[in-house]
């Protein structure tokens, strides 16, 4: 693995960390202290990064992407983490890859105007009682001659609000398996305006203000059978072949926060005076200093390494899930470390620590809690050995 950046790859990073600083950075004060994510802004923005070769860069080249390689990808992806993550998420969007498992006439439809900055989507998985644990879902769609009828709840639906169409996996039967029976799931896609379909404000959350959350409820919702996505029955497989890379997107955003974080550490330690010499000159502190660029060192490498494995085709869940599972958690750290070397201002809003210390919180929850995460490390770790 050759560990330094080739010429496109720098200008990669120097291109999308001037759009986060001249672009993003100016918003944050607002969308913070407002909770709110104005579309005239959501707009200019969006444009701004359409010109720039920005927008949709997760995306392959043949169907309107960027056509980055994985690790290209995840440099962008950390540069764009170091902002408000309603900002570049929704203002810089990169659909979901589970778009390009449609069909041509559904790519016509939902991915190409994603691509183009015409539609949102979102993702409707996790059910109030059914979150980690996706085949507990409640919510279930029943055939009824070419179309589909759906019924129940999802909830904790990002930015559903401003989507266009969600695509939602539903229970469609049942299966035997040595283990008992398992849900079969189906994935849907569902046009906002369709009758029994129905979004809810979601919950005040604590981490990412401006990125919201939704409750979608289906009541006798109906759709044709050209609405599913995949094959019926195979919804599961289609998540699993598609979603993977999204705990290495998390990851990377993750470090981007965390890099961050750091630098202000670093600064701050290297200006502030106590006891008439600066504060990096204490061990307390220039030992925090010392652990916090190493964790983000391991963090990083972890998650290139899985980024050119995946480009070779010899990614692992478990090369993933570390990945993931280190990341979140030295964002925690740095996070909390960072606000410790301020003082008290760390927790005022002038600076961007309070933010990235409550916006680090979701992170070890969301796209699998750290909890899953260390189950599929230790699955794969047991398996060859039988137990």
């Amino acid at each position: 693995m050759d560990f330094g950046l080739n010429e496109e790859q720098k200008l990669i990073v120097e291109t999308t960390r001037a759009f986060v600083e001249n672009e993003l950075y100016p918003h944050e004060a607002e969308v913070e202290r407002t909770g709110h994510l104005r579309m005239d802004l959501i707009r200019e923005i969006q444009k701004k990064a359409i010109d720039a070769g920005l927008y949709a860069a997760n995306m392959p080249e043949e169907v309107g992407g960027a056509g980055l390689d994985t690790l290209s990808w995840l440099l962008y992806e950390k540069e764009l983490g170091r902002a408000n993550y309603a900002l570049h998420w929704t203002c810089v969007a990169r659909p979901s890859n589970i778009l390009l498992a449609g069909n041509e006439e559904q790519r016509e439809k939902y991915l190409y105007p994603c691509i183009r900055g015409e539609k949102w989507d979102c993702l409707a998985m996790t059910e109030p009682g059914a979150g980690s644990d996706l085949r507990g879902m409640k919510a279930s769609a029943r055939p009824d001659g070419d179309d589909w009828i759906l019924n129940g709840t999802k909830h904790f639906i990002s930015h559903a609000d401003i989507a266009d169409f969600a695509i939602v996996f539903m229970a469609t039967g049942e299966e035997d398996t040595p283990r008992g029976k398992k849900k079969l799931i189906t994935a849907f896609f569902v046009d906002k305006g369709t009758p029994g379909f129905a979004v809810r404000d979601g919950y005040r959350n604590v981490s990412h203000r401006g990125y919201t959350n939704a409750v979608l409820e289906f009541d006798d919702c109906r759709l044709n059978k050209s609405q599913v996505l995949g094959e019926v029955h195979k919804g599961f497989e289609v998540a699993n072949s598609w979603l993977g890379a999204t705990r290495l997107q998390v990851a990377s955003t993750c470090l981007g926060r965390a890099e961050r974080a750091l630098e202000h550490a670093l600064s701050y330690a290297a200006e502030r005076e106590q006891f008439g010499q600066k504060i990096g000159k204490f061990q307390g502190i220039s030992f925090k200093l010392a652990d916090m660029a190493m964790e983000l060192k391991a963090a990083e490498l972890l998650t290139r390494e899985a980024a050119w494995k995946y480009d070779q085709g010899t990614v692992s869940e478990a090369d993933m899930s570390m990945a993931k599972l280190k990341a979140t958690e030295v964002l925690a750290m740095i996070a909390d470390e960072a606000i410790q070397i301020h003082g008290g201002m760390g927790l005022m809003d002038e600076l961007p620590l309070e933010r990235i210390w409550r916006d680090a919180r979701v992170e070890r929850i969301w796209e699998g809690t750290s909890e899953i995460q260390r189950h599929i490390i230790s699955r794969e770790l047991l398996r060859p050995l039988g137990a």
